[in-house]
């Protein structure tokens, strides 16, 4: 099993395994190392991904040979720029850059052999020629593209797109004087993250960082603006440069990072539950139904995605309801809800209540509202309201999965809100009508970025050798 150090590490000294020596730079051809044979596992090996979230940043080591996590460390992102603007979402990439250099110090050992990095998508920043940064991160929760624009319109709705992607956030940034005078390049903070390890000054942005930019072509893959400050795209797992000797892959988006680290096949769907809720599908055309967003995956394939805003929060929502009827009852608040709930759903096979959890809405229809229907004086209980929530989960992804149309051999589920709740793995299983597979371990981006650079580097011959690795409880 995986060791976890979950202490922070800020103020960490190098600790490179003293007998470390740089490598020359091995040549390399579109991100393939050239001359270095798919892994067979005579000499140790080890891969490390580093996944940059909103809330957290995480690091593991996975063995090249079995998949087993080695070691791994979670901390706290605490970069967050407080602001008197109420739309103002931003980060410090310079606090975010001392967190994961930290990081790779404490992990990276003398059996390293690629790193590979998943980041928070939408999100942008501006560096200038060197490659230095000079603005804070938008990130994907900024608001500054709700804010009014002209003719009636938000500055999303002027570009079609939505508030929080990167080039909404840029426009209105040019619109209103914010864009630095020295910009030479809009990139992602794992774009930045890369060519930092690197020493380098000029991103490479993978498609799946590119497109949750928005205006981006994903069949053409190219950006619909002519922005000269817009990196170089690739659909490739290509090397940005090396660290320390070691290949360092460029980033990927987090969303088609935890499919990599979840899903062993294509012929899996991923069912993701989080505080919202996401499935994902394999397909091999950018054209997606509609409902469904076709988002680049890699190498000519497809994710595509089906979005539930409300997901894991209907079910909070509902038990913070059974909560207070609790303390209304009792005038004493409850404690451990969630193994009460647990509990009280162990015998709970059934329920006539029909549950909408769109409490959030969706991205096509933000104003719709949540409902529960068919109740009487018979199924009014806490078990049924509780149920028919998770029921409702459920069923918004598997409406998606049947728009979709594909057909798929494995349900894979992954997040702390599958994981965590036994009932909504019971209903989601009779649901699909297939046995759930959860993946062995939780980090998925972080994993998923580990075999992604198993695969730039050539320790395996493709990512799908690499997913092999991927191991189920």
């Amino acid at each position: 099993m995986a060791s976890a150090v979950c202490a922070e590490v800020g103020g960490v000294k190098n600790i490179l395994n003293p007998h470390h020596r740089k490598r020359s730079p091995s040549p390399c051809f579109k991100g393939r190392l050239i001359g270095r044979k798919p892994y067979k596992g005579a000499h140790p090996m080890n891969s490390l991904g580093i996944d940059i979230g909103t809330t957290g940043i995480c690091g593991i080591i996975v063995d090249c040979k079995s998949g087993e996590i080695l070691d791994s460390v979670n901390i706290n992102n605490d970069s967050f720029i407080k602001t008197d603007r109420d739309y103002e979402r931003i980060q410090s990439p310079e606090r975010i850059t001392e967190i994961v250099e930290n990081i790779v110090k404490k992990l990276c050992n003398a059996e390293t052999k690629a790193i590979g990095i998943s980041n928070q998508m939408h999100g942008i920043l501006y560096a200038d020629e060197s490659g230095k940064v000079i603005s804070p991160l938008y990130t994907w929760q900024d608001a500054r593209g709700n804010l009014q624009y002209k003719d009636g319109r938000s500055y999303a709705d002027y570009l079609g797109s939505f508030a929080g992607y990167g080039l909404v956030s840029d426009f209105y940034n040019r619109e209103n004087g914010l864009v630095p005078e020295s910009t030479k390049y809009i990139m992602t903070i794992g774009d930045y993250i890369a060519i930092t390890l690197c020493k380098k000054s000029e991103p490479i942005m993978h498609v799946t960082n590119a497109a949750s930019l928005g205006m981006f072509d994903i069949k053409n893959q190219k950006f619909k603006t002519d922005l000269s400050c817009l990196p170089r795209v690739t659909d490739r797992l290509e090397t940005v440069g090396e660290y320390n000797g070691i290949p360092v892959m460029v980033a990927l988006g987090d969303n088609q990072a935890s499919f990599i680290g979840s899903v062993s096949d294509d012929e899996s769907a991923l069912l993701n539950f989080g505080t919202g809720s996401q499935i994902s599908v394999i397909g091999d055309s950018a054209d997606a139904p509609e409902g469904i967003e076709a988002r680049p995956f890699t190498e000519g394939k497809y994710l595509y995605a089906g979005c539930a805003l409300c997901g894991g929060r209907a079910f909070a929502t509902a038990a913070s309801f059974i909560a207070k009827c609790a303390e209304l009852a009792t005038g004493e608040k409850c404690e451990n809800i969630y193994k009460k709930i647990d509990k009280a759903l162990e015998s709970k096979g059934t329920t006539s209540i029909i549950a909408d959890t769109r409490f959030c809405g969706t991205r096509l229809d933000p104003t719709l509202k949540g409902s529960y229907s068919g109740i009487d004086e018979n199924n009014f209980t806490p078990e049924d309201i509780l149920l028919s929530t998770i029921v409702g989960m459920s069923r918004e992804l598997h409406d998606m999965y049947k728009l979709i149309g594909k057909d798929c051999e494995k349900i894979v589920c992954s997040g702390n809100g599958i994981r965590k709740n036994p009932a909504l793995r019971r209903v989601t299983a009779e649901m699909f009508g297939k046995k759930i597979n959860i993946p062995l371990y939780k980090e998925e981006a972080a994993y998923g970025a580990a075999l992604s650079a198993m695969a730039g580097s050539g320790i395996y011959q493709s990512l799908d050798e690499a997913r092999q690795l991927i191991k189920y409880e």
